[in-house]
């Protein structure tokens, strides 16, 4: 699948997630406590009750991410912050009350509607050191070495291009800045099906990399001291849900992936001294 197709496919997924959102409706999603039998085994329960009372609604609904970046990224007052693919502006709006007034978050996205969303949810919120910006994670718009921290939420998968997004991450960080990510990762071979179903490329399944092929990408950009650690195993029942609507039989394929897909938080450094290293 070309990565044009992937891009345009993303982009109109979470387009309609944006507009449902910003219409009242609900996604079935949402990253916020489950309350009923419609919550994603994915995107459910990530955020604590304190954190969702920090944001409107609204950004909790678009969430369709798949941790929770934030409570993990050890944020410090004065830094300064980048969501790749910030959706409704949930991460970037925790980043932006984390590192405080002195500090500052951005948010990059493709998609109109989300960014439209996110800055009201911003207004809303009463935020001012946050900060969203219309691009692509292959192709961020920001200077060299200008950020401390990179955060992501289940979106790096979306990429046809992961060692540009990784390449592109490093060229913005400063020298000792961190990558803090939530990505999808898979142990073991998965059933083509599932790497040819359009549908789960917008669901961070289909796009997976194997454990070992994301660390390789990550030292192939330059990375350093990284850590991949599994936040959530998807078990069979999980993946009859995720395979719901995309064509495949649930029943044949979930005992071939039961316990080969994982939420994880991955970690890793752009050295301090890059001559020196």
């Amino acid at each position: 699948m070309s990565e044009d197709i992937i891009r345009e496919m993303v982009k109109e997924k979470y387009g309609q997630v944006a507009l449902r959102v910003i219409q009242g409706g609900s996604t079935c999603c949402g990253a916020g406590p489950a309350v009923d039998a419609c919550a994603d085994p994915m995107t459910s329960n990530l955020y604590d009750s304190n954190q969702a009372g920090e944001v409107p609604q609204e950004a909790l609904l678009a969430s369709l991410g798949c941790g929770n970046p934030t409570a993990l990224a050890r944020l410090s007052p004065g830094e300064i912050v980048l969501d790749l693919g910030s959706g409704g502006g949930l991460d970037v709006l925790l980043s932006a009350k984390r590192v405080g007034p002195t500090g500052k978050a951005y948010g990059l996205d493709m998609t109109d509607e989300m960014l439209a969303l996110a800055r009201e949810n911003q207004r809303k919120a009463g935020i001012h050191n946050a900060e969203f910006l219309k691009g692509e994670i292959e192709n961020i718009p920001l200077p060299d070495n200008f950020v401390d921290v990179i955060i992501s939420n289940c979106v790096i998968n979306l990429s046809g291009d992961k060692d540009r997004v990784l390449h592109e991450a490093f060229r913005v960080l400063k020298p000792g800045g961190r990558l803090a990510v939530s990505d999808i990762v898979v142990r073991g071979k998965v059933p083509a099906d599932i790497r040819r179903s359009v549908e789960l490329w917008a669901g961070c399944v289909a796009g997976a990399l194997e454990e070992s092929e994301y660390r390789a990408k990550l030292e192939a950009a330059g990375f350093q001291a990284i850590e991949i650690e599994p936040t959530r195993i998807y078990r069979m029942e999980d993946v009859r849900q995720f395979l719901q609507g995309s064509g495949i039989d649930a029943e044949s394929v979930a005992s071939q992936v039961e316990g080969k897909f994982m939420s994880t938080f991955i970690w890793a450094q752009k050295p301090d001294d890059l001559c020196g290293g």
